[in-house]
């Protein structure tokens, strides 16, 4: 037996693996397009896209806006697969970041961190994207659902359910990412089931796709089996060679070991998973990292009480400079002992997949 293909509205991925969208730089256009390739729906994160240009300092919004214009066509011409944009609802220029996913007819939309209630206002005659919103609770998905069918007589296209084992910043409170009523297995039977009144109401198909500490091709059978339509990985894509990461970054996943892992506070004010190092150190001991701010690139960012910049460190963990920063990873990290290309994980998790089926 095979993974299953993953069907969203009229979109169909042959095989229903989500690459998560992972900021800031490290799943851009290379990686996208290599899992789009093989089958996978590739993501390209829409945060901070413009870190790098020149004019980034003088003219943010703009760098931003034309970078990720730039990556979402460099990934079209490289597939003909499926594409997705990951846009944080907390993002300052969230408005102009979705509207230039639309315009660009990116085949997906997914948004989380925030809930993204005026989603579909963006929408215009005519578009094509797909609409899927990232969530950690039942609560969040139907909360949703009545929103935008009251305000814009739309339903999500499919839902993103993510657990406390994600990477990143988590929608959870510190004390609720060890809870077992917060596992990811619970999470997502609560919303399969709060999603089949909405399904019934508009007779609309509405696919959930698990998220956070999916591993193996075994975790991806058993998600399935429990009613998921697909899964969404970010951690074992880092560890690719088609990764928009510097190696030296992917290296850092390599070489993590299992009390690495650490969650930390981040300046946005949400608990993230990150891999610890000399810089997280720093921090936990109330050493601060004199910066200029970029951009005020995240809604809840105080940058005056931060003490680093959260875009920067990230930025410059990306290139490997990790005495500048830091990589955020999920919860599994500390199992990836090799970097491989895009077509030879699918294949692994393939594989690992049809034993799990038996």
């Amino acid at each position: 037996m095979n993974i299953p293909k993953l069907e969203i509205g009229d979109l169909t991925s042959p095989l229903a693996i989500v690459q998560g969208g992972m900021g800031v730089g490290i799943s851009m256009s290379k990686l996208a397009s290599a899992v789009a390739d093989e089958g996978g729906i590739g993501v390209i994160s829409a945060a901070m896209t413009g870190i790098e240009e020149p004019d980034v300092r003088e003219n943010a919004v703009q760098a931003n806006i034309r970078t990720l214009k730039q990556e979402i066509i460099k990934a079209k011409e490289a597939t003909k697969g499926v594409l997705g944009v990951n846009i944080m609802v907390a993002l300052t220029n969230f408005a102009d970041l979705v509207k230039t996913s639309i315009e660009e007819k990116i085949d997906i939309i997914f948004s989380g961190a925030g809930l993204p209630l005026n989603l579909p206002q963006y929408l215009k005659k005519g578009s094509t994207t797909k609409l899927v919103p990232i969530v950690s609770s039942a609560r969040a998905a139907g909360l949703i659902c009545k929103k935008w069918l009251a305000k814009f007589d739309y339903l999500p296209d499919a839902f993103v359910v993510e657990g406390p084992k994600a990477g990143g910043h988590l929608g959870f409170k510190e004390e609720q990412l060890e809870d077992p009523k917060f596992s990811l297995e619970n999470l997502v039977r609560e919303v399969i089931d709060i999603v089949k009144t909405f399904e019934a109401q508009v007779k609309k198909k509405i696919p959930v796709i698990a998220a956070g500490g999916i591993f193996t091709g075994a975790d991806i059978h058993k998600f399935i089996k429990m009613g998921a339509a697909g899964v969404q990985l970010g951690t074992r894509f880092v560890a690719t060679h088609e990764c928009d990461a510097d190696d030296g970054f992917k290296q850092a996943y390599v070489k993590a070991n299992k009390e690495d892992l650490v969650v930390i506070k981040s300046p946005v004010g949400m608990p993230g998973r990150a891999l610890r190092n000399d810089f997280i150190d720093a921090v936990n001991i109330g050493k601060k990292k004199p910066f200029r701010c970029l951009y005020h690139c995240i809604k809840t960012c105080e940058q005056k009480k931060s003490p680093y910049c959260i875009a920067l460190a990230l930025a410059r963990a990306k290139k490997g400079a990790f005495k500048h920063g830091f990589a955020f990873a999920g919860e599994n990290a500390w199992r990836v002992n090799k970097i491989i290309s895009v077509k030879e994980l699918m294949s692994i998790l393939q594989t690992e997949f049809s034993l799990a089926a038996g």
